[in-house]
């Protein structure tokens, strides 16, 4: 579940170094902003999802030390995109063509760029349509491939821009098409396995 805060600001909005300072003040939350400013408290997830995310980390974190080609983040990870929000998926990859971009010091905050890749797992307490729609914001921003891993429904849904959302049974292989090339996988394995 994803709860909106309102904050009593003289302008309504933080700026970005503000933003960084209230969640370092607030580690134990886990804070996300809309591209509008509002602020969200994300609820923590069971263990089971704790789990399955760690898995789906792996796999990418595998798969990216073997290819050297960018960095990966787990959920901790905060990036300002393009439109001012700020989000930190469960999963994400940047290529190393985007991280040439942003400067050392940037890294050490919400860095303003987007990543190439995430994945959104649902857990229990997660609204769909909110997870939709901010698979929807990562495209607009510049992700070039998402997933959404739903649980409930069996299937994960891949976005990728000006394109049809593509839906995938947990049984069935994902790929990470041009974005991760050469990287498959089968949620099956990790949500059985």
């Amino acid at each position: 579940m994803v709860l909106p805060i309102n904050l009593p600001l003289q302008d309504g909005r933080f700026t970005d170094d503000e933003f960084f300072n209230f969640c370092q003040m607030n580690p134990k939350l886990r804070i996300e902003r809309d591209e509008h400013g509002q602020i969200y408290i994300n609820m923590p997830t069971g263990l089971e999802t704790s789990f399955r995310n760690s898995d789906l980390i792996t796999e990418v974190n595998l798969w990216n030390r073997q290819t050297h080609l960018g960095r990966v983040s787990d959920s901790n990870g905060g990036y300002t995109l393009p439109d001012t929000s700020m989000r930190a998926p469960d999963v994400a990859w940047v290529s190393n063509e985007r991280l040439a971009t942003v400067s050392k010091e940037d890294l050490k905050k919400f860095a303003r760029v987007c990543p190439d890749f995430v994945i959104e797992l649902a857990s229990e307490s997660d609204e769909l349509v909110h997870l939709q729609k901010k698979m929807e914001t990562y495209l607009l921003n510049g992700v070039r491939l998402a997933w959404l891993i739903d649980p409930s429904t069996i299937q994960t849904l891949v976005y990728q821009p000006e394109q049809a959302i593509e839906y995938v049974p947990f049984d069935q292989p994902l790929t990470g098409k041009d974005v991760l090339p050469g990287f498959i996988l089968t949620v099956n394995d990790l949500i059985n396995g």
